[in-house]
């Protein structure tokens, strides 16, 4: 049986990076660019909604799988509660650990190492000597074979690959509270992705030099609940230029457009209409007070007064809109500044560390739970020791964090079968060798 789940276990992750390949396209391994036409539709859709508040699906789109705790936090409230009946018990939970940690590292060393070689040709941070000059079709190439390579990362990282739905939403609804707004052109772009993980409602952290936003008129505005997400990982493709791999964090579902490359900022139609009005009015005050003065005592003909208070009020909404430009302008770049976390070639080792963090504590999970029902061989493959486990998981973790975690039990029993076949295999050998 044992080796029946392994075989088991190879197959399904094969199958599972040759899907990844087959998603992102034929010929060329990679993400296929966003279908246009499908997108502006989805976009349509959203325009004759009204107020809508999040995409169409969305508690069946996004699982939040991401486990909200460290590797250190788990492992001490493990103890506390699963195993500290004797000392015994805790030694063997923290030879357990001491097991998965190495087992996965030189399987993770080595992956990031793969990923390093295949993105260093075409890292736009690199400090040393090209090998040798890369065509756009070849940079194009290599970035979507990086991107391949990276799927199945992201997936054991628990980040969520966000849907043409959710861009769509993103693209079409802007909160109140966000003043700065971009356009995007698609056709601008060979491909666009994002991920997330770690999804939260509440008050949005600010973390600005500009200090908290200012209402209307200079008053204060009270916080509001926001949905955003503690990690957003964009990867896009400007045509003619290179590979975008950046990490953001706190960013509100809203506003994952604001992270692309090669946006513009634009006036929102509030800030459109609010400016048109206050220069209209101020220029007929303008005009009453010291046009007609002009007009008798000056006796200049009323055409060309009025071509003159034209030209002036068109330079004084271009300076007016200008202003406006450079203040959302200086806005956004404050917010990716404070909330850009890493980017290209450390990105990959920061999603590495994470996808074998995030492996981990799916085993330690596992362990603890399973090792408390003896009267079950705890690597069964039976589906209904699957589910007790993943329901078990699930309401211990929303327990301890208030937070509803989608367990991957069937992931993590494969795997922790995995590493028990490798110990039983070579009890002496180093696990990180196999």
């Amino acid at each position: 049986m044992a080796a029946v789940l392994c075989r088991a276990d190879a197959s399904l992750s094969c199958r599972m990076l040759g899907v990844a390949w087959a998603a992102l396209g034929t010929g060329v391994p990679g993400p296929p660019r966003r279908g246009t036409a499908s997108l502006a539709s989805r976009m349509a859709k959203y325009r004759r909604m009204w107020k809508p508040v999040e995409p169409q699906g969305w508690a069946e789109q996004y699982r939040e799988r991401f486990i909200p705790f460290t590797k250190g936090q788990l492992i001490s409230t493990l103890l506390k509660e699963f195993h500290s009946s004797s000392d015994a018990e805790r030694a063997s939970f923290l030879a357990f650990v001491a097991r998965v940690d190495s087992s996965l590292l030189h399987r993770y060393h080595s992956l990031l190492g793969r990923l390093q070689a295949l993105y260093d040709p075409i890292n736009p941070d690199r400090d040393t000597l090209p090998e040798l000059a890369l065509s756009d079709t070849e940079r194009l190439a290599k970035e979507r074979q990086v991107l391949a390579e990276l799927e199945p990362v992201l997936d054991q990282a628990n980040f969520n690959s966000l849907s043409d739905d959710a861009l769509a939403y993103a693209l079409i609804v802007h909160h109140p509270q966000d003043d700065v707004q971009v356009s995007v052109n698609l056709d601008q772009y060979e491909y666009i992705r994002f991920w997330a993980l770690g999804q939260r409602v509440g008050v949005l952290p600010i973390k600005s030099t500009l200090g908290p936003r200012k209402g209307l008129f200079g008053t204060a505005r009270t916080p509001v609940e926001r949905h955003y997400f503690k990690r957003v990982l964009v990867a896009a493709r400007p045509r003619n230029a290179h590979l975008v791999l950046k990490c953001f964090k706190d960013i509100p579902l809203e506003a994952l457009e604001q992270l692309l490359p090669a946006v513009r900022i634009r006036t929102s139609i509030f800030y459109k209409t609010l400016l048109n009005v206050t220069l209209v009015v101020s220029g007929l005050v303008l005009f009453v007070n010291v046009g007609m003065v002009v007009l008798s005592d000056l006796k200049i003909g009323t055409s060309f007064l009025l071509l003159c208070f034209a030209a002036f009020m068109t330079f004084r909404a271009w300076k007016v809109f200008g202003q406006r430009r450079n203040i959302h302008s200086l806005e956004l770049a404050h917010m990716l500044y404070y909330r850009s976390t890493s980017n290209n070639s450390e990105l990959l080792g920061a999603l590495v560390l994470r996808a074998q963090e995030e492996h981990a504590k799916e085993l330690i999970l596992a362990h603890s739970f399973l090792g408390r029902q003896p009267a079950r061989p705890p690597l069964s493959p039976d589906p209904e020791i699957v589910a007790g486990l993943q329901e078990h998981v699930q309401s211990w973790l929303q327990l301890h964090s208030g937070l509803e975690v989608s367990f991957c039990a069937d992931r993590a029993c494969r795997h922790l079968l995995s590493l028990e076949e490798g110990h039983r295999a070579d009890p002496a050998m180093a696990p990180g060798s196999h």
